[in-house]
């Protein structure tokens, strides 16, 4: 059974082309977590907040990899870390075609 991990907290930026650019190695090293199936990077420039949503394998994995990005993040000088961990219903996310069946 799939997990939903959310992440967001306040960032001052780069967002958009500059955080790409800027985050290209955290977004591949993210590939190679243990359960990572994907994950949804977020922005919201106005708010100035960023964070992403990520789909793991299991719960242990999601809280393990939570665990240690919430560290990282602290260790960049980013409070505010908000996070929850949601298990996916997957029979109704396949009627609206989510990306997390299979």
């Amino acid at each position: 059974m799939p997990y939903i991990l959310q992440v967001d907290f306040p960032m001052d930026g780069p967002f958009g082309a500059e955080m790409a650019q800027a985050f290209e190695g955290l977004a591949q090293s993210i590939n190679q977590e243990p359960g990572v199936r994907w994950k949804i990077w977020t922005e919201d420039t106005q708010a100035k907040e960023a964070g992403g949503i990520y789909l793991f394998d299991s719960r242990e994995q999601a809280q393990a990899y939570l665990e240690m990005h919430a560290q990282r993040l602290q260790q960049a000088g980013i409070s505010s870390i908000r996070s929850r961990i949601f298990t996916v219903n997957e029979a109704l996310t396949a009627i609206n075609q989510g990306p997390v069946v299979g």
